[in-house]
Parts: structure tokens; sequence; C-alpha cells
């Protein structure tokens, strides 16, 4: 039997949520599989009750503690940016957030890696991916500035929150021709890299002007 808190109704209904999707088709997300992954993922299970009729906005919406769930566009540009170039084995995610680009890009990838730094946020999605069925995923509170070197190497790395230089360490577990994509630099002048490890050196491309909260240092319990 279907879920009607999870296919939605009114405003987080299924045309709704395909509005968007051809809305994101509109600003160039051609991935077809992240198109869907949009499409079934029930954004509006990701945020406070309140702001559910808003979930399918192209919009970034609060989720507490200082964060933000990210615009479905930048979720979207962000997985279809770090599975090009080859299939994903080992992916990891530092900046969990409420788990939202967690649960897009699981299902296109074998294992996902996630790290949170604030430790209600781990809680929150890891029940609501429970929620979801999605299983492939694995979650540490901790520094994302460290990365998770137990399980390197990644075949990708997503950070969803804007260092001023990307930490070397998460440069030191990405596998030889895997992707890491990020938003960097300082607030208003922040862009979104992709970064391709080469057997001898690292190839970085500019994807475009985003706006991200800051990357930050240790943990909040």
């Amino acid at each position: 039997m279907s879920d009607p808190r999870v296919n939605g109704i009114g405003m987080t209904s299924a045309r709704t949520r395909e509005r968007l999707v051809q809305r994101l088709q509109e600003q160039g997300i051609c991935n077809l599989r992240v198109l869907d992954r949009i499409r079934q993922v029930p954004r509006h299970l990701f945020m406070d009750e309140a702001l559910a009729s808003r979930a399918y906005e192209d919009t970034a919406l609060p989720i507490g503690f200082g964060q933000t769930i990210s615009q479905p566009y930048i979720v979207a540009r962000m997985t279809e940016a770090v599975l090009a170039g080859g299939p994903i084995d080992r992916l990891l995610e530092i900046g969990t957030g409420c788990g939202y680009q967690t649960a897009v890009i699981a299902p296109l990838v074998g294992h996902v890696y996630t790290i949170e730094r604030i430790v209600a946020l781990v809680t929150r999605a890891r029940r609501t991916l429970r929620e979801l069925n999605i299983r492939n995923v694995s979650f540490r509170h901790d520094d994302g500035n460290v990365g998770w070197p137990a399980r390197a190497p990644f075949d990708g790395i997503l950070v969803t929150a804007a260092p001023q230089e990307v930490p070397p360490k998460l440069f030191e577990q990405l596998a030889v021709g895997g992707r890491l994509v990020a938003p960097v630099g300082p607030e208003g002048r922040q862009q979104l890299m992709r970064y391709t490890r080469r057997e001898q050196r690292m190839v970085q491309e500019v994807l475009g002007a985003v706006s991200f909260v800051p990357l930050l240092p240790g943990l909040q319990r």
C-alpha cells in the first residue's frame, strides 16, 4: 500500500514534483537518472512540517542549527557533476545535513559514507533514510575536514558546505580517476569546483558561482 506521507498531496504531490523536474531540465540538468531521483525523493520529509508546502520550490530552506536544505538545482548539479566520468562504488559526503542530498545520490552509487558535525542532524537524517528504505549509507558524527580515512579511497567526494580551500586530507582520500565536487571560497565569492585526480596531477574545473554555508571545523552535540 502506498504511503500518503511519502507520496505527498497538494503542494507535495507528484504533479508538483514533476514541475520541479521540468524546471531543472530547463536549467540544463540532463542526466535522466538524477532527474528521476529528484522526482522520486520526497523532499518534504527532510524539513519541518511548517515548510513542507514549499518543499518543491527551487530554493534553499532552513532546517535549523544555522543550516539549510540545498536548492534542488544545486543538489542535481552536484550529483550530475560527481557522477560524470564513470561509476562510483564508494562516495564520501561531507555535510549530511538533513540527508536530502544523501537520499538523492545513494541509489546511484555503491555505498555512501556521510559525515555530519551536528549530532541532531545525523540522528534526523538516519531516521528519514531508514523510513525511505535507503540502506547503502554509513553515517559518522565527526569533523568533515578530516574525511573518513578508514574507508578511503573514494571514487567520489561531495562537499556540501563551503571551505575557503579544499582540506588537503580530502584530496588524499580521492582515488585515481575520482571526482571531488565542492563549493569553494569566501561568502559572496564561492565557485562550485570539480577536481579530478589523475596519476600525477589534479585537474580542476569551475562549474559556476554558488552560495553555501561555510564548512566549519569541530563537532556540535
